[in-house]
This record gives C-alpha cells, structure tokens and sequence, in this order.
C-alpha cells in the first residue's frame, strides 16, 4: 500500500466517507484505519475490505494514542466534534501530515497557519456541504458571472437539511435530526451579522427566528430561510469584499421558526444555566415554571403560555408544541440540566430518523449582478435525497465531498500548504465534476 489513510471518528454523517474511501482504496493504493469510540458497528462495513481497511478503537481523550495513530498515517480525515479538531490539527503538525476535515476554520486552526506551512502541511477544513460544497457552487458561479464580464451587487446563500417531503407524513415540523442534535438546539445562539443595499444589519437571537425569507426551490416547494451568524467573513475569501448584499442563512419548512422562536421566548434554548431540576419534574410544570406569576387555578399551562407568547390556543405554532408534549405530565428525565440539554433529549426521541425515514439536502444561491447596464438574476438550486437512515442526503454531501478532496490531497494535486479552503477552481471544479457525474449531485442554474 502506498497511501496511509486515518479516519477519526466513524457517526452518523461518515457512511458515505467511509463507502467512498473504501471504493476507492484498491486502486489508489489506500490503507485506511477508521479510529471510533465503537468500532464494532464498523465490523460488517468493513468485514470485505479486510486487506485494505481496519477498525480501532479511540478515545478522544487519550492524547498519547491520537499522537500514535497520526504519526503511523499519511493524511489524517477528522470527523470528530468540531471543537476536537484543533488538537487533531496540532498532532499533524508536529508529525507533517496532512489533514481534512469538514469543518469550519476556527480562529484556533487559523493561528496554526504559519506553522503548518513551515511543516509543509496542508489542513484543508470546510470540505463538507455547509461549509463546503457551500463555497464549491458559489465560487464557480461567481467565476461564470465575472467571465461575462458581470459586476455582483448582491449574494444571498441558504442550506437546510430536512425531510423529504413522503417522510414529512404527521410530522408539524417536518423535520428530523441528520446531524448533531445539540448544533441545531443551539443554533444561531449569537447577533447575525449581514449587509443589505451597503448597510450594516444585526438581528439579536430573541429576534433571529422570527426574521425569515420565503424562499422556493423546484419540485419541492416553499422553504423559509433565517440568517446564520457572520456572513461578513465570507466577502474576503469569495472576493466579494465591495458587494452591498451578502447574506447567508439557514433553510427550514414553513411554520417551523415561528414554533422555535416561542421555544426561545419561553427560555428552554438557553444552555447557560443549570436549573438543578430533579430528573422527575414534568414538562408541564418546566414551562410552568417559566410562565409569568400568578398561576391562575384551573387554567392550564398551555393557555397560560399562549396568553404568554401572543398565541391562539389553537394556532400552527402550539399545535407543534402540543405535538413535542411540552405541556404534558410526561418527566423531563434528566436532572441538573440546562433548559437546551432537556429541549434535546426530548427533540432527539420526537425528530429520530427512522430506518424508512428519507432525508433532504437543499440549497440555494440567489445572485443578482449588473451587466451592460441591466440588472440580473442567477439562482442555483441543489436538492438531494437520502436512500435511508443511514445512507442520509447529510451523509453523502458531507461525506463525498470530504472524500474527493482527500483523493487530490493523496495524489499530491493540492500544492497549498497551511489553511486551505475549497474555492480555488482547481480544487472545486474536479469535485464538482465528481459529483454531478458519479453520483447525479448537481445544482441547477436559472436566469
């Protein structure tokens, strides 16, 4: 074998990662080491490929063996929690091996630049969907704008993993987790930071779900969109440093950030306080707890936090808290937690994936650009469906992506060293290529 490959971390979003690794490991010349928590679930992936490809047990705790297992493998892929990734990224370096991963530059990755340079590594982070292939599209249609000779005056960028619309059924959210429980709880937990016609837009959290844009991607209808954190950094990198519009955001079905944005309101999104509840407190007498005094006897909890939040009783949005049983007798399980680590455990049994459950990746990027005095517009839409629970639409543009960056990154075909991330068209467009012609992932442009 000529190319030692080593996978940190083996959930849920890895399968097609790993299907991809394995596909391409007799002929590239790969061995590849999945490094996991419990790799006996690997066992039956990998029973086939024995000769190639190995399962180890790994603890991300255990410093002594992640600086064994770097330095015995050539390139390093990390699929461990985003906040690991900088001691993954540090035993590269010290041992000269590259690394990718699927996740954002974070300013303790950004600090190791220099550093990796000098060690002739390359850490090639947002290689995923979001972020990722994000950029791949995006970049690709900001060349194909600027080589007609186009000036882009706004850039407007959303991705949503959901459901596809036959796993929606009963469902008031349609949605389910394809990803890390605990991000989507917390998610968007800071101000938005976008420009809108030159000017500088905050939006508070408090404030964050009930601020969206109704968006339609075709075949699958209406989606509604809410701004993520900082589009701002994207100006620099995309070169987009003079443009009056950018904003990126977050796509959910309609009805969805009216319910959360009352799950705000109410406090049970809040992850800085410890309630130090016993674990047999109902969920009735949580959001109780939460209500305005007095408590008037007879009324129930429901209709007290409707006349809270502003709401019919029998409107979309507590029809969906009814539906997670937030005002039911039910206890919420956990003691000593915070209000977001009990809001998770009770999401993580209402939105599991089930094993017929198919999920849906989509995305949207909407420019508007001047050429020869005339205002256009340019959408580029992606939607893809999962196969099953386990082969999700969040695994293979996740996965896939991540894969082919890799395979360029064995081949020697990346020259970069330092950070890297995908939006120089001789990293991206072979892997656009990839993708549109081996599996059928392709955005679809209209004028």
């Amino acid at each position: 074998m000529n190319s030692r490959l080593l996978l940190l971390g083996a959930g849920r979003s890895a399968s097609s990662l790993i299907q991809y690794l394995l596909r391409h490991a007799p002929t590239e010349g790969w061995f590849l080491t999945v490094a996991d928590a419990n790799p006996a679930h690997l066992a039956p992936v990998l029973a086939a490929h024995s000769q190639y490809a190995r399962a180890v047990p790994f603890d991300a705790a255990d410093e002594n063996l992640l600086e064994d297992l770097v330095a015995q493998a050539d390139v390093v892929i990390s699929m461990l929690p985003a906040v690991l990734h900088p001691v993954v990224a540090r035993a590269c370096v010290r041992h000269g091996r590259h690394l990718a991963t699927a996740s954002y530059v974070s300013p303790a990755i950004g600090e190791l630049q220099e550093a990796a340079g000098a060690a002739g590594v390359t850490l090639l982070m947002e290689c995923g969907l979001d972020p990722g292939l994000d950029h791949m599209s995006a970049m690709r249609a900001i060349a194909h704008i600027r080589a007609r000779g186009g000036v882009i005056t706004s850039f407007k960028s959303y991705c949503g993993g959901l459901l596809a619309p036959a796993a929606e059924a009963d469902n008031p959210w349609k949605y389910k987790f394809t990803w890390n429980p605990r991000n989507v709880v917390l998610a968007g937990q800071s101000t938005a930071k976008f420009l809108e016609d030159g000017r500088p837009r905050f939006i508070p959290y408090q404030q964050l779900f009930a601020r969206t844009e109704k968006l339609t991607l075709p075949e699958y209808g209406d989606f509604e969109g809410y701004a993520n954190r900082d589009s701002l950094s994207y100006r620099a990198p995309y070169g987009l440093d003079d443009i009056p519009t950018i904003l990126r955001g977050t796509l959910r079905r309609p009805g969805y950030c009216a319910a959360w944005h009352a799950l705000v309101r109410l406090g049970l999104t809040d992850d800085a306080v410890n309630l130090d509840n016993p674990e047999t407190m109902t969920w009735a007498e949580l959001v109780a707890a939460y209500l305005p005094a007095p408590h008037v006897p007879g009324l129930e909890v429901a209709t007290r936090a409707a006349q809270y939040l502003g709401l019919a009783p029998e409107s979309e949005e507590m029809g969906r808290l009814h539906w997670l049983g937030l005002f039911s007798d039910r206890p919420v399980g956990h003691a000593h937690a915070t209000p977001a680590q009990l809001l998770e455990r009770l999401l993580s049994e209402k939105w599991q994936l089930q094993p017929h459950d198919h999920d849906l990746i989509v995305m949207q990027h909407l420019f508007e650009y001047e050429l020869n005095g005339a205002t256009h517009r340019l959408t580029s839409s992606l939607a893809v469906e999962g196969d099953d629970a386990t082969h999700t639409a969040m695994a293979k543009t996740v996965g896939l992506p991540l894969g082919m960056a890799v395979r360029r990154l064995v081949r020697g075909e990346i020259a970069q060293r330092g950070v890297v991330i995908p939006v120089a068209a001789d990293l991206y467009e072979p892997i656009l290529q990839e993708l549109a012609t081996e599996y059928g992932i392709r955005f679809q442009e209209q004028e």
